[in-house]
């Protein structure tokens, strides 16, 4: 545990975290653009999880849907992917002692693995159930679990925000 916080320290120390942590715009830029990619991202990633859940667009096919939006989904992420460690490198310290950022990288993680589980999965027979106004159980509940998650991850990450 112990030098776990000291490479959050060493890491806190660098010079452009401290530079993005003490300035003035840098800071509330990249936290801006944190927020936005994560709209883009877990807003796109919603659409598709209520059709998996079978609660929108169910004259649509899953695939369609999926192949639409998820590539607006990937960049979103990659995004929110670099801003979320630029923040953290700047307040590393005060992350890795905070028990909602815990709460939030076991929930994405979570929903990794989620993700994964489907694509390794259910995606293999999505031509046998693609059409269907309701998917297989085991498709709705990985939607309805991916929901879940990442209204986990958005709750902790912004009470681990209010509580710095």
């Amino acid at each position: 545990m112990l030098m776990l916080q000291e490479l959050c320290q060493w890491l806190q120390d660098l010079q452009w975290a401290t530079a993005l942590r003490e300035s003035e715009w840098m800071f509330p830029i990249v936290e801006g653009t944190h927020l936005l990619a994560l709209a883009i991202s877990v807003g796109t990633l919603m659409i598709i999880d209520l059709r998996l859940a079978g609660f929108i667009l169910k004259d649509e096919k899953v695939s369609e849907v999926s192949n639409r939006i998820m590539p607006w989904s990937l960049v979103g992420f990659v995004i929110m992917f670099i801003t979320g460690i630029l923040l953290f490198a700047s307040q590393a310290v005060k992350a890795y002692g905070s028990i909602y950022f815990r709460i939030k990288v076991a929930m994405l993680l979570a929903a990794g693995i989620n993700a994964l589980v489907f694509e390794l999965t259910l995606r293999k027979s999505i031509r046998t159930w693609d059409t269907q106004e309701k998917p297989p159980f085991r498709a709705r509940l990985a939607g309805i679990l991916g929901m879940v998650l990442w209204a986990g991850v958005i709750a902790a990450g912004r009470t681990m925000a209010y509580n710095f």
